[in-house]
């Protein structure tokens, strides 16, 4: 998919690369070694059942899980370094969650606002004025004084990828964002994350929306039992796929109500 590099949403998109990546939890391995490459500017879907360890790659990423072994780079940075500023490198990444994590306590500019000032040490109008341009990019400008719990599902989402934005990332991470919201929310959430791509924002994005997977990511990534089974431009992964594994997955998702057995 073709993008405009001129109106960029981050000045530097990141590239990423991830070699060897192992992680366990006692005697469960989750991660067996994944290696993948995103370049800068492009939007990769991991795709694949539940368990097959999508979102813990993805939570490997900027270091809410810890890798027992592998290397994670992003841009000229080195993640899994032992001395790594972590909190230097989680500046440069935005990351929205399954659940919105908004601070219930807080008004929506206040929940886009206080990170700015804190971390990136903005001044309160500058955040402000951040935090608004970000909201009106979700379509909710005037929900700005409003509390969480006046929002409905979709709306706090939107909010969760303004607050990531304010933040002004390289790198976007999504972690099922659709999964919690109702059918008809949904695609407000995902027209926000197609302008994203547009605009040139790298993205790693965990879904399981098979239509956003085949006409927004550049390459859509399969992934079971801890590996990956096949990649590949996401018309080839999504419309004709090579592996046994990925066929029987596409096929239960795009026909949910088609009934498999063992012979089909």
């Amino acid at each position: 998919m073709k993008k405009s590099t001129a109106t960029a949403t981050a000045a530097h998109p990141a590239s990423v690369t991830i070699d060897g990546l192992h992680k366990s939890y006692g005697s469960l391995d989750v991660l067996k070694g994944i290696s993948l490459d995103v370049q800068p500017g492009e939007v990769v879907c991991l795709i694949g059942p539940s368990g097959s360890g999508k979102s813990t790659l993805l939570r490997c990423v900027n270091l809410l899980e810890t890798p027992q072994r592998g290397r994670i780079q992003i841009g000229d940075v080195e993640v899994t370094d032992p001395d790594v500023d972590i909190d230097a490198v989680r500046r440069r990444v935005g990351m929205v969650f399954q659940q919105f994590n908004l601070f219930p306590n807080m008004s929506v500019l206040k929940n886009l606002t206080v990170a700015q000032r804190k971390v990136l040490g903005r001044s309160e109008s500058a955040a402000r004025q951040t935090a608004l341009h970000n909201l009106e990019r979700v379509g909710l400008a005037d929900k700005a004084d409003s509390a969480p719990a006046q929002l409905s599902g979709g709306q706090q989402q939107r909010v969760a990828i303004a607050r990531a934005l304010s933040m002004d990332p390289e790198l976007m991470l999504f972690d099922e964002p659709t999964s919690a919201l109702d059918p008809e929310t949904v695609g407000d959430v995902l027209s926000i994350m197609r302008d994203l791509a547009k605009e040139g924002m790298t993205m790693l994005v965990v879904t399981h929306e098979m239509a956003f997977a085949r006409d927004v990511a550049d390459r859509v990534v399969f992934m079971d039992g801890g590996v990956v089974v096949e990649e590949g431009l996401a018309r080839d992964v999504i419309g004709a796929p090579q592996h046994q594994r990925t066929q029987t997955f596409l096929s239960r998702v795009l026909n949910p109500t088609q009934v498999h057995t063992p012979e089909s």
